[in-house]
């Protein structure tokens, strides 16, 4: 039997997942843009809601979410909760098994104070505004509104089975559709794993779900035990969707770990990290980035351990010398510790200025112990907030209680201050796989950028592994240097997830030829490209500039003509009576009272002045948007009915009318704008863009091979090729493809062309469409003409697997439209002529060959 999520990609396909549309009520209402795999999870439900197909799960609809810690889980949630209002929910039941988490997920749905508030300030579905209200019972729910109950899963099940007044019981969920949300569902599956469901809490959410036809049981977790055979039976027809760790990592939303493994003592390691933490702080200041490292120290068993720990730390802290300091300095083996005090002496912080400023961060104020239940309740707001400016506290110290539902971003240090280990036979023990866990925790990203359009939420140094900045992407676990012991935290890490071996990888040298440095062109020619930036509207001055179509809106006009007739016997329709005639009659908006538009902009938060000016800026007025024919001023109405409603239409239908007319050009609007567009080309030299570089890649792949180890027939030896810059390739089987085909095709060109250069693009620069999606071409050519004209070519080139062909078809678009544009830019006496060929795939390279042959004899066209 297949999980549902392999179910449903074998039903429908990829493609048509990725077409389905995911509804206003998502996308305008949520604070944050959702990143693709959150989109998936919201188009995967949306199909398995509205569609019928074979292994679809019976109704009540019962699904589970296994998605990584740290992907968002919440704001999934939160989009379904949307979504659902719109397809008629009102009541929602929260519930986990963690205060800790009720509270944070409290501020995620409620406190439009807090950073990690979830939904935008206004959340409009239908036109109209729908507010978020906490209820203790579903007494208190209106028909209006967004009604959720939170509470803890024993709290529940408490209050079910023991009656008391104002708490929730089973007469509540009664002739009431019902949708219920659990997070960290995984605690809910003990009575699965006895295979006795009789009074266990699963029991109760059992009986709440069945209580209705249409109720929806939404599940949350990111580890869920599938080994297990009553788990897995349980589940494989829920899990509807499916985005682990691993997968997280790979997509760059995390970041990496490093274990820091030294023979220091416990004390020894605090220094380092503490040196580490002042290093982080102090490189990111350096390059504008507002950032405040936090470590974790972490106690084994008990709480009195970890406040001994704090009581150490502190006084470590009091006694802070230089002395401590050069120690270190002059016995750590680990690189970054010394690139770290390079750093220092660089920018001219003494061994002084750090202990001052290691001191001042980590003074007694700024240190938060969170291990007994009391201490973390009163501490949360803290601890769920430890990225925002005014949160003064930089280290945490910790037992178990941080292991789940810890939402920390700025978590970049772990020390382990214990020495021993519970594995066995080679197996983690019970402590290293909640430390691989808490790991995991630590590891979600810390969002910045370097430049206006940079992806805030992503790695950016995968590929520069000797870039300073990587160790802002980084997350250091401190620990003592034991084999055993690092084996067995490597096989839960990797197990996890969220830790790659190194030994699973290996590094490639890309250097730029010496000849190709000693060229004119590498030291004065230009390489063009663009940037993100936000969408401007300043050039908008109409409904067509977005558009908007101007299609009459048909109105049908509501009326008491009717008729009866026997369903079974046969008996024929008698002639239509002129009153029951439907006719057609067109009224100009123009001719419509102008306080009934008003009122009808009024109703729809979407028409509030300051906001058409964000889409039209040159608007002048509310009256200037009914009036100008540009707008509303010019659009008309087709009322139908009979031709005595016709002739009575009421204020009432016009509003009704003018109603439906707003929201289908409100929604055109939006589809038809984007946040952010690409810019205009800019250009930078040559040699500040392709630089020597060092990537890591995995032990297997086609990518470990050089140009010259690859297949026979692509096998080519690029060192001894002057038209390649560096000095291999080490890309896919398609790119190697690419570059063998145009080995053959060189000295054709060459007749035409000279400074032919072909350029592999590891990820130097980014090109952005109208939409402001980012495109890294795998390859970029130059040449220059031979004639008189002196025009050089820089071409964007990307192979493309078959089975990419399809999903990246966006970005086959965006070559063929920087091929129709040919945009010619002039610097200085030289002229560019920036364009680019369609992909490049195997199966097709002629076709490709004589696309690109076109591309370059395009000049004559263009001059």
């Amino acid at each position: 039997m297949a999980f549902l999520y392999d179910t449903i990609l074998q039903e429908f396909g990829k493609r048509q997942i990725a077409q389905v549309e995911i509804s206003a009520s998502i996308s305008d209402n949520l604070k944050y843009n959702q990143r693709p795999y959150q989109i998936e999870a919201f188009q995967r439900f949306i199909l398995c809601h509205s569609e019928n197909f074979t292994g679809k799960p019976n109704n009540p609809l019962h699904l589970l979410f296994n998605m990584a810690t740290g992907s968002g889980k919440t704001l999934v949630m939160a989009g379904l909760i949307l979504h659902l209002y719109e397809k008629g929910y009102r009541n929602f039941l929260f519930f986990v098994n963690s205060n800790n988490i009720i509270q944070k997920t409290k501020d995620n749905f409620l406190n439009e104070n807090t950073s990690k508030y979830l939904f935008k300030n206004k959340i409009v579905i239908d036109g109209k505004e729908v507010l978020i209200k906490e209820i203790e019972n579903f007494d208190e729910a209106d028909e209006q509104n967004i009604n959720i109950k939170f509470t803890t899963i024993q709290q529940l099940h408490i209050d079910l089975n023991n009656t008391k007044e104002n708490s929730v019981t089973y007469e509540d969920f009664e002739n009431k559709k019902m949708v219920l949300i659990a997070d960290e569902a995984h605690h809910l599956n003990a009575g699965t794993k006895k295979g006795n469901l009789f009074g266990s809490w699963e029991d109760t959410i059992e009986k709440i779900h069945q209580t209705n036809f249409e109720n929806i049981l939404l599940e949350f977790t990111a580890t869920m035990d599938f080994e297990s055979r009553e788990i897995l039976n349980k589940y494989q027809n829920k899990v509807i969707y499916k985005y682990d760790l691993s997968q997280f990592r790979i997509d760059k939303y995390s970041k990496e770990i490093n274990l820091v493994r030294s023979l220091y003592d416990e004390q020894e390691r605090i220094i380092q990290a503490l040196i580490l933490n002042l290093y982080r702080q102090e490189l990111a200041t350096s390059n504008n980035i507002n950032l405040k490292p936090v470590i974790l120290f972490k106690a084994k068993r008990t709480i009195a351990e970890s406040e001994q720990n704090k009581e150490k730390f502190h006084k470590l802290i009091d006694d802070f010398s230089v002395e401590m300091i050069e120690k270190v300095q002059k016995t750590s083996t680990v690189s970054v510790v010394q690139k770290a005090f390079h750093f220092f002496e660089e920018n001219g912080i003494s061994e002084n200025e750090i202990v001052k400023r290691i001191q001042a961060n980590f003074k007694f104020e700024n240190c938060l112990s969170a291990n007994n239940d009391s201490e973390a309740e009163k501490n949360q707001i803290l601890l769920n907030t430890l990225e925002d400016e005014n949160n003064p506290i930089r280290a945490i110290f910790a037992v178990q209680k941080l292991n789940e539902g810890w939402d920390v971003l700025n978590l970049f240090d772990i020390v382990r201050l214990y020495e021993d280990r519970d594995g066995k036979d080679g197996k983690p023990g019970k402590t290293t796989l909640s430390e691989a866990q808490l790991i995991g925790r630590g590891a979600r990203y810390f969002p910045f950028a370097l430049e206006e359009g940079q992806d805030r939420y992503t790695r950016k140094f995968d590929d520069y592994i000797s870039n300073d900045l990587k160790i802002l992407e980084e997350l250091y676990y401190h620990t003592k240097e034991d084999s055993r012991y690092i084996s067995e935290l490597k096989k839960a890490l990797v197990e996890s997830g969220i830790y790659e071996d190194d030994e699973n990888s290996v590094t490639k040298k890309l250097q730029l030829k010496d000849e190709f440095k000693k060229t004119d062109f590498f030291k004065k020619g230009q390489v063009f490209f663009n940037k993100k930036i936000e969408k401007s509207f300043e050039n908008v001055k109409s409904f067509a500039d977005l558009g908007v179509k101007k299609v009459n809106y048909r109105h049908t006009l509501s009326s008491g003509v009717g008729r009866m007739s026997n369903a079974i016997a046969f008996e024929l329709e008698p002639t239509t009576a002129d009153y029951e005639v439907t006719k057609a009659k067109d009224i100009q908006l123009s001719q419509i009272q102008k306080h009934v538009i008003h009122y009808a902009l009024t109703q729809n938060p979407f028409y509030n002045f300051s906001n058409l000016l964000h889409y039209f800026p040159t608007l002048k007025s509310s009256s200037n948007f009914i009036e100008n024919k540009e707008f509303l001023g010019d659009l008309a109405i087709t009322f139908i009915g009979t031709p005595k409603r016709l002739n009575e239409i009421t204020h009432f239908d016009y509003l009704q009318a003018l109603t439906g007319l707003l929201a289908n050009i409100e929604n055109e609007i939006k589809s038809n704008s984007t946040e952010f567009e690409g810019s205009d080309y800019i250009s930078e030299y040559v040699h500040k863009v392709f630089k020597d570089k060092e990537i890591r890649v995995r032990k297997g792949d086609e990518r470990e091979k050089g140009q010259l180890e690859t297949e026979d027939k692509f096998k080519l030896n690029l060192s001894t090729e002057k038209w390649f810059a560096f000095n291999d390739n080490f890309g896919t089987i398609e790119e190697k493809a690419f570059v063998s085909l145009f080995s053959r095709r060189f000295e054709s060109l060459n007749q035409k062309f000279e400074d032919i250069y072909l350029i592999r693009n590891e990820r130097e620069i980014k090109i952005f469409d109208k939409l402001g999606r980012a495109f890294e071409p795998d390859f970029l050519l130059f040449c220059k003409q031979r004639n008189e004209q002196q025009l050089t070519f820089q071409v964007f080139i990307e192979p493309k697997g078959s089975h990419l062909i399809g999903y990246d078809s966006w970005k086959n678009d965006f070559l063929k439209q920087i091929q129709f544009e040919q945009k010619t830019i002039k610097i200085h006496t030289d002229n560019y002529l920036i364009t680019a060929v369609p992909f490049y795939n195997y199966n097709s390279e002629n076709e490709f060959g004589r696309e690109l042959e076109s591309v370059l004899n395009e000049s004559e066209k263009v001059l």
